[in-house]
């Protein structure tokens, strides 16, 4: 019923809270999925998971500015976020609350996003299970690796990436 990536998805927000993994994991299912469409649910979840990332590195502009694009897509699209098993109501009134969070430059901390499905819940928490993981334990602030992943991680690939399709572009001019 819902993709095993948004599983993933969710098990790492809730449990070892890495939402740089939590990005890359839906932005890969999104590109595959959905690609063209900016609006896509799936790009306010990756939205809200690099809004909390950069909260939790004390980076306010940051993630004030990528929570306000998700509360938007979300918003927006009140259906698909009640497929996606949350309490639609719940989740918009949590999301005004950490928009407050970061605009009064308060410190991160974690947090639950209202699964209204149980057996979403249940599929996530056994996936935290089997991954050695709690869910919803509190993120550790002082794991380097975990807070500045985007600076620490090997980016060899993305550069790579990033020149092919340079290529591809000065090929088409």
């Amino acid at each position: 019923m819902y993709p095993n990536e948004y599983i993933q998805f969710l098990a790492h927000f809730h449990g070892d809270r890495d939402y740089f993994e939590c990005h890359e994991i839906l932005e890969e299912y999104w590109k595959k999925n959905d690609g063209r469409n900016k609006n896509s649910i799936w790009v306010g979840l990756i939205l809200l998971a690099v809004s909390t990332y950069h909260h939790r590195r004390n980076n306010f502009n940051g993630a004030k500015r990528t929570l306000e694009k998700a509360i938007k897509i979300f918003k927006t699209q009140p259906e698909f976020v009640i497929k996606l098993g949350f309490n639609c109501p719940l989740l918009q009134d949590l999301l005004k609350e950490r928009l407050s969070i970061i605009t009064n430059q308060q410190r991160y901390s974690s947090f639950i996003l209202p699964i209204e499905d149980l057996a979403l819940l249940e599929l996530c928490k056994r996936y935290c299970e089997q991954n050695g993981v709690v869910w919803g334990m509190n993120s550790d602030v002082t794991d380097d690796h975990l807070v500045h992943r985007h600076v620490l991680r090997d980016r060899t690939s993305v550069i790579e990436e990033r020149n092919q399709a340079l290529k591809l572009r000065k090929g088409n001019d």
